[in-house]
């Protein structure tokens, strides 16, 4: 068995295991340095860490509610059902916990502009959101696509004083917005700072984005203990790059007892070849400067990914999962946009809670589980944002749907 912190913290040049590293340009590497260095002095500050804690408390709104779903377990039958709720962070989403913590590294480095990149928008939201009240420029890079799928998102960043960056390269998603910010940077090191929205990139971003992140499974450990006196038997979050999923694995990893479960994307079906699970179709390459599973072609080109959500729409995962995945330590699963979209309706109408379509993945995940476990198994779902941005969205889908069925008819 590989020891927690071998399977847990990168070497000295950032992998996990055999994944992640820096696979960058050379005029990126003094950037990087400077970042790691920077965030090696700020981790082991304590007065870095009390000023984000009480960023998380006083603005971000934390800690998040770990809440029983209730009417949801009696629906589904089976395993107690709880959500962890970072729906209900400022912006709505768990994005706002990783943006505080950079947006702090970026004042302490004295840089005053700020860049990202950003899917389903709520990653953008949150450094345009950290951008208005730290006083920096803020440019955010989006797919044309997630423009066009994400409108009340783009509004807001418009809002906050960001400018957003329309990608049309590629297919106009996720993928393609990292690589037009990265680009970005490389020509802007001197003053810019680049704000990762995943546990994805060149080292450290997918140690530090984690670090950042860990403040979901940490409250949720305390929060379960006091709810149920126990640690519970499975923890669920949607994965695409992983962020969120990784903030709640991490502080649970060091419990074997505790399933840990990622859900990916399986779009229009895996043998569609329409789908986003890099983790359960992919193999081993470089993306976006570090290596890990990635959605490639016969010629080891990457290939498309598709998701009906827009934030689990990347071909890549970032290294850590790969790790967890190679070892055993997390199992990784896929779930359709038909099953998705039936989870999004479910948690709305037995909760009255309209998850985000991300999360609508894990949500579909529990109730195909819940219903085999005993009744006194505990699940926590990680509800990792809220569905406000996917309204517009669901109800083309569902509006389509219904017109297609009653044509049938």
């Amino acid at each position: 068995m590989t020891g927690l912190r071998e399977l847990t913290e990168p070497d000295a040049q950032g992998r996990f295991g055999p994944y992640g590293g820096r696979y960058v340009p050379e005029t990126v590497m003094p950037a990087l340095l400077e970042l790691e260095a920077a965030y090696r002095e700020a981790r082991s500050d304590p007065a870095f860490w009390s000023e984000l804690d009480y960023y998380y408390r006083q603005y971000a709104g934390r800690p998040t509610p770990l809440y029983f779903a209730e009417r949801l377990t009696r629906e589904l039958g089976g395993a107690r059902i709880y959500l962890k709720r970072e729906d209900l962070n400022h912006t709505g989403a768990h994005k706002i916990n990783n943006c505080l913590g950079q947006a702090l590294l970026a004042r302490r480095m004295g840089k005053r502009r700020i860049i990202a990149e950003t899917g389903a928008g709520q990653h953008g939201v949150a450094a345009a959101t950290v951008a208005a009240r730290f006083g920096m420029k803020c440019t955010v890079y989006m797919g044309a696509e997630d423009v066009r799928r994400q409108e009340p998102n783009v509004f807001r960043m418009r809002l906050l004083g960001a400018e957003v960056v329309p990608v049309t390269t590629g297919s106009a998603t996720l993928k393609d917005a990292t690589s037009e910010a990265l680009r970005a940077w490389v020509t802007n090191v001197e003053d810019t700072y680049y704000v990762i929205g995943s546990v994805v990139g060149p080292h450290p971003y997918p140690a530090m984005v984690r670090d950042f992140q860990a403040v979901i499974g940490r409250e949720t450990i305390e929060q379960i203990r006091a709810a149920e006196g126990r640690l519970p038997d499975v923890a669920i979050a949607c994965v695409g790059g992983g962020s969120n999923a990784m903030g709640l694995f991490h502080p649970l990893s060091a419990y074997p007892e505790v399933r840990l479960v990622g859900v990916e994307a399986a779009g229009r079906g895996l043998g569609t070849g329409h789908h986003a699970a890099s983790l359960g179709a992919g193999e081993p390459g470089v993306l976006h400067g570090a290596l890990s599973y990635l959605l490639q072609d016969e010629h080891g080109q990457v290939r498309e990914a598709y998701s009906v959500s827009a934030g689990l729409d990347y071909p890549g995962v970032g290294p850590e999962h790969a790790w967890f995945r190679d070892t055993g330590r997390a199992e990784y699963v896929a779930v359709t946009d038909d099953e998705a979209l039936a989870a999004f309706q479910l948690l709305a109408r037995t909760e009255g809670i309209i998850p985000a379509l991300e999360s609508s993945h894990a949500v579909a995940y529990a109730a195909r589980i819940a219903p085999q476990l005993p009744p006194d198994a505990i699940v926590v779902v990680n509800l990792s944002g809220r569905g406000d941005k996917d309204i517009y969205h669901v109800m083309r889908l569902l509006g389509q749907a219904g017109r297609e069925g009653e044509a049938a008819r």
